[in-house]
């Protein structure tokens, strides 16, 4: 099982030097992959940019979207943007996409919500492997949309999905499932692994899908109080009651020994890899939980 990081562009205040370095640190190991999501209405730098800005900071690693809102944006574009970043990292892209859930972002941007929908995020991904394949979007086009992918049929593409129907979904049009525990369950992760493993045979794949658990994770006292009060940020779509009762069990608190345990167990779920999601921007932190890791 391979373990990546997120760099955690949730949390507010970046800049051009923290934003290289994060990208450097985990670039230079022990990770396996470097991951960031997209907001639109957030404090994150925007989703798009920073993933390219990641793929010219590194060389080795590979660079996971976890995830785009794909259902919100025209996938054309989309597919032109991801071939370009597959190009400046080299071939090192993987995919992770979703329906989302924030109204608020699909309408800042002048998005459908009503496009919100598991079919339309299926025709979206087949629109972005025929680009990649370098057939026509146009009848009688000059040309068609370049520069195609270094990955020959383009990157993989992973499905952020959560419950039985969005799995099954996923069974269909995805290479594998990018999974998130928003309370760091070891039955749940299992759940949806077992979901996964199931619709992907019964829709007759052949191979097996990538399965990938992610959650938020907070070291000790200190790195508990600081995912709580990350949380009470990234959360504030829901009503202030909810999150309030939600916060105690969301993500993982513990030791790092803790937490590399923690990692085995889901090592033992058949898990291709696991992506830690941070809540703070010391670099610290994760320089001495890959100390621990690489143990």
């Amino acid at each position: 099982m391979k373990t990546g990081m997120t760099i955690p562009f949730m949390e507010p205040g970046w800049n051009r030097q923290q934003m290289k370095a994060w990208a450097e640190t985990i670039d230079s190991g022990p990770w396996s992959s470097l991951a960031l999501g997209e907001r639109i209405t957030f404090f994150n730098p925007e989703f798009i940019t920073s993933l390219a800005a990641c793929a010219a900071w590194t060389t080795r690693v590979e660079l996971i979207s976890t995830i785009s809102v794909l259902t919100m944006h025209n996938p054309v574009l989309m597919a032109k943007q991801f071939a370009t970043i597959d190009l400046i990292s080299d071939g090192r892209l993987t995919v992770g996409v979703g329906v989302g859930g924030r109204k608020e972002d699909y309408d800042a941007i002048g998005a459908d919500w009503g496009k919100r929908r598991l079919a339309v995020l299926e025709d979206s991904c087949n629109t972005l492997r025929r680009i990649w394949k370098g057939e026509q979007v146009l009848e009688n086009a000059r040309r068609i949309v370049e520069p195609l992918p270094i990955q020959p049929g383009g990157p993989k593409i992973l499905s952020g999905s959560i419950g039985p129907k969005s799995i099954e979904a996923a069974a269909r049009f995805s290479d594998g499932l990018s999974g998130f525990s928003f309370m760091a369950s070891l039955d749940e992760i299992r759940q949806s692994f077992q979901q996964m493993n199931a619709a992907w045979q019964n829709a007759g794949r052949e191979g097996k899908p990538r399965l990938i658990a992610s959650f938020w994770y907070g070291l000790e006292q200190k790195g508990k109080e600081q995912m709580q009060a990350h949380l009470q940020r990234y959360l504030n779509f829901m009503p202030k009651d909810l999150v309030a009762s939600l916060l105690p069990e969301a993500g993982f608190n513990g030791s790092a020994n803790d937490l590399k345990d923690f990692l085995a167990e889901i090592q033992a779920m058949g898990a291709d890899d696991v992506i830690l999601v941070p809540t703070s921007r010391n670099l610290d932190e994760i320089r001495q939980l890959a100390e621990v890791l690489s143990v």
